[in-house]
């Protein structure tokens, strides 16, 4: 029989469970510990990738590239006896969403990974963010900077789309597929908020996949797109005749209509320019006797710690890119007193964003 030492304390044990359910609980708890108390080591190992060029050299390769290939390619070259350690980083990084490992050794760029590619806009931006927020001598250009983004390129993220054509295509393309699949949803959950509508105008709805999947649900509303006049101009030519297109600035004038949407727009502008634009459309719906404006945006605060992180997140992209933010209720409530509005509604319908309706 086995004695215990007098000078070790003695052992506590845990409670004794019975059944597997109660033990695979306490191992996923464990599980959990392990991932909250090494988490760090995601973000050391996604700076290891990034210094190592990982996220560009897949980019070089069409977007997919294997063990070897990333060896020969990489910014810095890594040895040959330590490369099975990079295969362990890239693990690590497939399985946290950073890169997709399409196979056994092959790894893809993900939407997160490609925001990484050194020749991407956006990722240089934030690499000025500590410099612009130290900046504060508004006599110098880079204390004037309105965002990091203008202190990297010297212009606005609309002028930057304006100049860059390639930049210009990918960003229109990612807001035409964020505008399809949202409306989907938006139309399968809450395709109400459109009843008893005859007129849609979507401001700043882009190249109109908004408005056409609006018009193609409710085939009895008249749906327009409001846009600068030289995004009308160049995507004209791509839209059937179920959307009308006014060439037009938000800021001066929107078109009448029973229906205002405002499609992830308010989040570019500050505070001021939003009553601007809110004001304009207050003046679109106020002669309708049931017209009202429909916001789709961010309304910051979330049950869900995932999502909450993840306005979060894009608040600090607002920073970087405009003179916008993600707005909590408090800062919406006060835009729309101000814009001269009577009341509203917020239903946390869309994940990230929030439908809200808005009456003169």
């Amino acid at each position: 029989m086995a004695h215990q030492d007098p000078r070790t304390p003695p052992v506590k044990h845990a409670p004794t469970t019975t059944g597997s359910a109660a033990d695979d609980e306490l191992l996923h708890a464990q599980a959990e510990l392990w991932c909250h108390g090494l988490a760090h080591l995601k973000s050391i190992a996604l700076q290891c990738a990034i210094k190592l060029g990982i996220p560009t050299a897949i980019h070089r390769c069409g977007g997919a590239a294997s063990l070897p290939q990333l060896y020969a390619s990489s910014l810095i070259p890594v040895p040959a006896s330590k490369q099975p350690c990079l295969s362990r980083v890239m693990k690590l990084l497939a399985a946290s969403g950073i890169f997709w490992e399409r196979e056994a050794g092959v790894y893809c760029l993900t939407p997160v990974s490609c925001l990484l590619v050194e020749d991407d806009i956006t990722f240089r931006a934030s690499q000025c963010i500590a410099e612009w927020l130290v900046a504060g001598n508004e006599d110098d250009d880079d204390g004037a900077a309105e965002t990091p983004l203008m202190m990297t390129y010297g212009m606005s993220l609309y002028d930057l789309v304006g100049h860059d054509t390639e930049f210009g295509t990918l960003f229109y393309k990612a807001m035409s597929g964020d505008s399809h699949f949202l409306a989907e949803i938006l139309l399968r959950q809450c395709g109400e908020v459109f009843a008893g509508a005859t007129s849609v105008v979507d401001v700043g709805g882009g190249d109109g996949m908004t408005a056409k999947d609006i018009a193609k649900a409710f085939p009895h509303v008249r749906c327009s797109v409001l846009e600068l006049p030289q995004l009308v101009d160049s995507v004209l030519p791509l839209i059937d005749d179920a959307v009308e297109f006014i060439a037009g600035d938000m800021m001066h004038f929107i078109p009448p209509a029973d229906v205002v949407l405002l499609k992830f727009v308010l989040h570019n502008w500050s505070d001021e320019d939003c009553v601007q634009i809110l004001r304009r459309a207050k003046e679109a719906v106020s002669t309708r006797e049931q017209g009202k404006v429909v916001i789709i945006d961010t309304v910051i605060g979330s049950a869900s710690k995932q999502t909450f992180e993840a306005q979060l997140l894009m608040d600090l992209v607002m920073m970087m890119l405009t003179m916008g933010e993600e707005r909590v209720e408090e800062k919406w409530h006060r835009m729309f007193l101000d814009a001269g509005f009577s009341r509203y509604k917020i239903s946390a319908v869309l994940g990230c964003r929030s439908l809200i309706e808005v009456y003169p």
